[in-house]
């Protein structure tokens, strides 16, 4: 069966990071500017958004390669999901810092860098920009009962992604008070700001 590129949305905690999970150093970083992230990666034999169930079985098994990935410091991740399988280092903008199980939820801390895409990252989370994180990985699926796909066992993870749009379509929480039109309008006029005042400032303008 062929393998093809699989990935998935997930929300991160409100304001992006869930403050009981970090530990007093990475409560210092916060302070002095670093940006720190967290939420839920992954859930087992739950359908997700785009229709697919990962089988507790295998994701275990991948999240127990990955852990040895982020204790190696090697757990990178891009800014927007690219179209292969391969991290383009030049569009790194975090690195996983810890990953574990809650029940059926992988859970997981994220530390932006200080690269270019990270230095985007860190402003629309700074602007407010509701976020989320998105899985990668390569692997073959079969339909199973109830409209449901299951990932099988080839299955590979490869990052944990940051991305804007979700899986299901819609799946935002808006302000309240607020249409969503109207503030999807402003998060793609923030985005759009950002992205030019980092160019303008690379260029030298």
């Amino acid at each position: 069966m062929k393998k093809k590129l699989l990935t998935e949305f997930y929300a991160l905690c409100k304001d992006g990071v869930c403050l009981d999970l970090l530990t007093e150093r990475e409560k210092k970083e916060r302070e002095s500017g670093v940006v720190h992230l967290s939420g839920i990666l992954q859930t087992a034999d739950t359908k997700n958004g785009n229709g697919r169930s990962y089988p507790e079985k295998i994701l275990k098994r991948e999240i127990e390669n990955y852990q040895n990935v982020v204790k190696d410091n090697r757990a990178l991740g891009e800014l927007d999901h690219p179209d292969d399988s391969v991290i383009n280092l030049r569009n790194v903008s975090h690195v996983v810092t810890d990953v574990w199980w809650e029940g059926k939820d992988v859970m997981g801390k994220i530390k932006v860098l200080d690269t270019p895409s990270g230095r985007i990252l860190k402003d629309l989370v700074n602007s407010g920009i509701k976020l989320g994180i998105s899985s990668r990985g390569l692997g073959s699926v079969q339909e199973g009962m109830g409209g449901i796909t299951m990932v099988q066992e080839d299955f590979e993870l490869i990052c944990f992604d940051i991305v804007s749009e979700p899986s299901t379509p819609n799946a935002y929480m808006y302000p309240q008070g607020k249409k969503a039109g109207m503030y999807e309008s402003k998060i793609n006029e923030a985005k759009q700001n950002i992205v030019n005042d980092l160019f303008r400032k690379i260029l030298g303008e």
